[in-house]
């Protein structure tokens, strides 16, 4: 019995194996959880916005998990900047980084 056991998730490997194989060649995304695991993996880039007295504060915060280093990073908008405006061209910097 533990042959048909041992045929049963040589099928069910092959068939994700084929799924997944599709999957990335159409440019659909599907991570394994091996992949999960990996530092590419990690959200790269996360921000706060926080009220202040005549606008706002928006905070950058990354970790790079290979070489084990947070980096922040800190803006000022005032009230009278446009805050999407203002955000989408910190992100843009923030990425480049």
């Amino acid at each position: 019995m533990k042959w048909i056991k041992n045929k049963v998730i040589q099928w069910i490997r092959e068939d994700w194996d084929a799924e997944y194989q599709q999957n990335k060649e159409s440019g659909i995304g599907i991570l394994s959880s091996r992949e999960m695991e990996r530092p590419e993996s990690d959200p790269i880039l996360s921000f706060r916005i926080y009220s202040a007295e005549n606008g706002q504060v928006l905070e950058f915060n990354s970790y790079d998990r290979v070489k084990d280093r947070h980096r922040n990073s800190v803006y000022i908008i005032n009230k009278d900047e446009d805050v999407a405006e203002k955000v989408a061209k910190c992100v843009t910097l923030e990425s480049m980084k």
